[in-house]
């Protein structure tokens, strides 16, 4: 693990949330760390490349903006993963990739600008990779939401 400094983790406690809406949210966030705001985009930058955070930005309800997701699956023979990941994670439109201990052993997210896009997103890896593709479309939506603190 990389080493923190006091505003690399008042970075990370601080601003899981509640991230300004304004016309320069960076430069704001900079000023109440005691920062300047090349500082805090040069911190960011460096937390991402040592993989301390692993994505920042928005969370969205993209089905709200007219768009659509589904946490999709597939069940790819183990001397086919690697080739498969590499086909599936091709597409623009998988959010993520990652791999369970089960006979559906690559789960991934399909987010798309449109409903039909999903449609389409799985026809295309269908015929990519020769398997099918199971999707499990959203029954209900729970917001929890998790903030984790940066020990000292």
């Amino acid at each position: 693990m990389p080493e923190l400094d006091a505003v690399d983790r008042q970075i990370i406690d601080q601003w899981q949330g509640g991230f300004p809406i304004c016309a320069s949210p960076y430069a704001e966030v900079a000023g109440q760390l005691g920062i300047v705001e090349d500082d805090l985009l040069q911190r960011l930058e460096r937390l991402l490349a040592d993989k301390v955070l692993t994505r920042f930005g928005p969370m969205y309800q993209i089905e709200r903006m007219g768009g659509a997701f589904v946490l999709a699956a597939i069940a790819v023979p183990e001397a086919r993963y690697e080739a498969v990941t590499a086909q599936v994670n091709a597409l623009p439109q998988v959010a993520h990739n990652y791999r369970r201990e089960h006979a559906l052993n690559m789960w991934f997210v399909l987010a798309t600008e449109t409903p039909g896009g999903i449609a389409e997103a799985i026809a295309r890896i269908e015929s990519d990779t020769g398997l099918p593709v199971h999707a499990f479309p959203k029954e209900r939506e729970y917001f929890v939401e998790m903030k984790l603190a940066v020990r000292q």
